[in-house]
């Protein structure tokens, strides 16, 4: 697909009609250099048609020392500068200049004549004015063929010194070739007519390039949301926020929903990489069925609180976490650390805890009582002393009960002593008695 202005398939752009109903336009002033193909495809008739339509577009501008200056290249095999920038400043004696041109006949060295244009028609010494001037410097070259050098390099060359180059073919041009001479965007910059006999209708649309108006107030900018003038019929566009410019310079694309400030949540957007995007909510609150909306939650009844022991909500959200008695919070305000064992109530002490600091304790015994050995529970200690003096006395339970019977078989034998004595002192006395 020819990416060029085809003058047999498009029809001229408004401004033009605009520019034409309204008469001459203001031009931009321009450092501006014709390179025009003689070789011998040109026929004489043809070559009459190529003045014919530099001739129109130099009617369109306004020429002088402080507007618009203009000189022309021929070339074939050879180049020949017609005239230099600072030849002519009226336009009438420009105009009859154009007509006295001849070809050169010849073969297209196309290459060597854009390096020409560049070397020796725009330098100061031949009327180009100098880069503080903001001057633009446009070269317009009209070809019917093949160039028969290199195109591409010197070319490049040419567009990075800052001319901005236009490239109209003619019948059997070769678009590629014209493509490697023109500046970018190519479909701004190359031109093609089928015949000699059509190209003098470019010189309207040459007219609307170097025409002074607004294309942002005209509305020809084709920018899809912002057109911004740069001046002298100049313009760029931009996107409104939240788009970003496309490759085309023209059309944007979304890129940050929530920058558009369309996106109705209530409190946080969040772009999406797919270039969507979802709400959220401040923390303490939650999104409403709506995904757009927030309430306030409570997370203490929600239970997403994260608190080891106690939440205590402090309303609109917002929430705190406490611990039992005995406990003290801990740095990340949500866990406990025991702080007094003793006053949890858990140590197992029978009379007295004490506590050792703030995860130690011991037990003691009220007065009168001594710890057991199981460290938590207490014994009176009469009674202890006694439990102490039978076990040194016995030794053991078998030895006890042994002591028990000695102990019976001495009392049964003592009351047996006991019948004898008075029997014999019953005896003693009766003696006595007789």
């Amino acid at each position: 697909m020819q990416t060029a202005y085809n003058i047999t398939e498009c029809s001229f752009f408004p401004a033009s009609k605009r520019a034409a109903e309204g008469g001459v336009c203001k031009s931009r002033p321009l450092d501006l250099v014709f390179i025009i193909d003689s070789s011998r495809s040109v026929r004489p008739l043809e070559f009459t048609k190529v003045k014919t339509f530099v001739a129109r577009i130099i009617d369109t501008l306004d020429i002088g020392a402080a507007d618009t200056r203009v000189a022309v290249v021929n070339y074939a095999s050879t180049v020949k500068i017609e005239f230099q920038l600072n030849t002519y400043s009226d336009k009438r004696a420009l105009k009859q200049a154009v007509a006295r041109i001849t070809p050169l006949s010849t073969g297209t060295m196309s290459g060597l004549a854009i390096q020409t244009a560049m070397e020796e028609a725009f330098t100061v010494e031949a009327g180009a004015r100098g880069p503080m001037s903001n001057i633009p410097k446009v070269a317009i070259i009209v070809t019917d063929g093949r160039p028969q050098d290199q195109v591409n390099e010197v070319a490049a060359r040419a567009r990075a010194s800052g001319i901005e180059l236009y490239a109209v073919g003619v019948d059997r041009a070769d678009m590629e070739s014209l493509k490697m001479m023109a500046s970018k965007p190519l479909e701004d910059h190359v031109f093609y007519v089928e015949t000699y006999g059509v190209i003098e209708k470019l010189s309207a649309r040459f007219q609307e390039t170097f025409c002074a108006l607004d294309p942002c107030v005209l509305g020809t900018h084709q920018c899809q949301h912002v057109c911004i003038s740069d001046g002298n019929g100049r313009h760029h566009c931009e996107c409104s926020q939240g788009y970003t410019l496309n490759a085309d310079q023209k059309t944007c694309s979304a890129v940050d929903k929530c920058a558009l400030n369309t996106h109705g949540c209530e409190q946080i957007c969040v772009n999406d990489r797919n270039g969507s995007y979802h709400c959220e909510c401040y923390e303490g609150y939650t999104l409403n069925a709506d995904r757009a909306t927030c309430a306030a939650q409570d997370k203490c009844a929600l239970g997403t609180h994260g608190c080891q022991h106690i939440c205590v909500n402090d309303g609109a959200g917002s929430h705190h976490c406490e611990c039992f008695e005995g406990y003290t919070l801990n740095a990340d305000k949500k866990t406990c650390s025991v702080r007094n064992k003793c006053a949890l109530g858990t140590h197992g002490c029978q009379h007295i805890c004490v506590s050792d600091g703030a995860s130690s304790y011991h037990c003691d015994c009220f007065p009168g009582y001594t710890l057991n050995d199981d460290k938590k529970t207490c014994s009176d200690i009469e009674e202890a002393r006694s439990l102490i003096s039978i076990e040194d006395a016995c030794g053991c339970e078998a030895t006890l009960a042994f002591q028990e019977k000695v102990s019976s078989h001495l009392q049964k034998l003592n009351t047996k002593l006991d019948t004898i004595l008075k029997r014999l002192q019953v005896n003693e006395y009766g003696q006595v008695h007789r």
